[in-house]
This record gives structure tokens, C-alpha cells and sequence, in this order.
């Protein structure tokens, strides 16, 4: 169906010590672009139209939060694909508090969530191709992007299977699209590694791992109230409307209680170095 815009290993703490850079910032080992929606825009941009002296990395873009850096801690496969992509944006609010405890305000990373991207894409009118969710969400997803920006191009839907048995027939029918970017919706880690497993064969150069974008463009789960997401409290509100979910917030937490802890041993190396410092009188 083709739509145009309504005209159709584990890590210790050591392997996680902290490190910055202009573009991006490593937390629990794992770099997270530090710009906001404008910048990953650019990138993905870059991506789509690279220059044979720019090197950008694979047209893979993730959508980074704390469930994540925590699997890559033990998923060495993850771990890789995510080091390869060439966006890694922090759609979490937990990225950001990590930041700022690992490395103070002058080196806080800004919040892209995935819903973000797919709305700038569609409002630039980038043909786009959305894969994955359950049967028919694509379908209401794609109306409620082309009412919203009707200059959306959505050349393709299909639900598919994030398995490799569904590959082949997954990629015909992208490939039979003049899709540039796919948007896929299989959840995380199941979109990334087919992302990683089926980019390099695709016309689409960019593929982005958008996870439950879709159920909340067509209304299948309803988003926090924008107040809470403001204070980061959309996991809270998810467990309070599937409390299934409560070994997924557990992870959060465990996340949390890592960052903590590293950016405590930061502090006390830093103050007792001073100490010893000043005791010493700098010799």
C-alpha cells in the first residue's frame, strides 16, 4: 500500500569511567549524541545524502534509554551495533540526569525521543516506509502523520516479523517503495538487530528504530500527560497502566543505582585528591 501525504561479558565499574567528547558522551561505555533534535536531524541528513569525505557511520539510529545501556552491558552484539550507528540520540530522561551526575551542566546531552524524529521527517516530507507493530497500527499511524503534516510521504506499511524468517519478504516489499528512511516498530533490541541485520540490503539509506511511536500515533497506548513526561515520570505512568511492566522500570533502577554509584566514586576521588592536595601544599 502506498500513501503520499493523503496525495498518497559484563562490564565492572572500570570498563564505565566516563568520557566526553564535542559530539557525544559515554555513559556505562556507551556514547550518546549530546544534540537536540536540530542536530540529529543534520546527522540523519548527512546520512541520507553522505559525502564521499564524510564519514557518519551506518545509516542505523537509535533511540537510546537506560534499558539499553544496561543490555549492551551484557549483549556485546548490541554493544557493537550501537557503536556503529550513526545517530545514538537520548530518548530517555534518565540519559540526561546520568549526564549530569557523571559530568555536571557543562556537558548535558539534550532529549530526542523517537516520536520527535518521526514527526520531523514526516513534516520534511521524506518518503518513509513504517515497519512493524501489530497488524493494522501502521495503517492508523500513517493517517494520523499525514492529517497532522500533509506533506508527509508514506510509501509503504507493512507488520512483518522482526525474526529473520520474514526478512526476504520484508525487504521486497521495501525495496519495491522508493522509501528513504524505514521507520521500524519492533521494540528494543528486536529493531536494532534487524536493522543491523537487514540495512546493508535495502535502497533505504537510513533505518530508524522508533519502538512504541506508532501505538501512540494511532492512540493504541496512550502517552503520559505532558507534565509528567516534563519531570520524567513516564515510567511511572506506564506502570501504573501495565503494571506487566514492572521487571522493565526494575531495569531503570538498576540503572540508576549504577550511575549513582560511579558518579560517588568520582566525588570521593575528587574531593580527597583536593584534600590530599591542599595537605601537601601542591608538592
Amino acid at each position: 500500500m502506498k500513501l503520499r501525504g493523503l496525495h498518497a561479558h559484563s562490564y565492572s565499574l572500570e570498563h564505565s569511567v566516563p568520557r566526553a567528547s564535542v559530539r557525544a558522551i559515554a555513559i556505562l561505555g556507551v556514547l550518546v549524541d549530546r544534540g537536540g533534535l536540530s542536530e540529529a536531524m543534520e546527522r540523519i541528513h548527512a546520512l541520507l545524502d553522505p559525502s564521499p569525505s564524510t564519514q557518519v557511520g551506518t545509516g542505523q539510529v537509535i533511540t537510546l534509554n537506560p534499558e539499553y545501556l544496561m543490555r549492551a552491558r551484557q549483549d556485546a552484539t548490541l554493544r557493537h551495533i550501537i557503536a556503529a550507528a550513526g545517530v545514538r540520540v537520548a530518548d530517555g530522561v534518565g540519559l540526561i540526569v546520568a549526564a549530569r551526575l557523571l559530568y555536571g551542566a557543562n556537558h548535558s546531552i539534550a532529549r530526542v525521543t523517537g516520536n520527535d524524529l518521526v514527526a520531523a521527517l514526516a513534516a520534511e516530507g521524506v518518503p518513509l516506509f513504517l515497519l512493524g507493530a501489530a497488524p493494522g497500527v501502521a495503517e492508523d499511524a500513517a493517517a494520523v502523520l499525514m492529517r497532522r503534516h500533509p506533506q508527509a510521504q508514506i510509501v509503504g506499511m507493512w507488520a512483518g516479523d522482526a525474526g529473520p524468517g520474514d526478512d526476504a519478504e520484508t525487504r521486497r516489499r521495501i525495496n519495491a517503495t522508493d522509501a528513504r528512511v524505514v521507520l521500524v516498530a519492533y521494540g528494543m533490541p528486536k529493531q536494532d538487530h534487524w536493522i543491523a541485520r537487514n540495512l546493508p540490503h535495502l535502497n533505504a539509506s537510513v533505518a530508524i528504530g522508533v519502538g512504541g511511536a506508532f501505538d501512540y500515533l494511532a492512540g493504541r497506548v496512550p502517552r503520559a500527560p505532558a507534565w509528567m513526561r516534563v519531570h520524567g515520570l513516564e515510567w511511572f505512568y506506564r506502570l501504573i497502566r501495565q503494571p506487566w511492566r514492572w521487571r522493565r522500570i526494575l531495569i531503570v533502577w538498576q540503572f540508576a543505582v549504577l550511575v549513582v554509584s560511579i558518579a560517588a566514586r568520582q566525588w570521593a576521588q575528587s574531593f580527597l585528591s583536593t584534600r590530599f592536595t591542599r595537605f601537601t601544599g601542591g608538592r
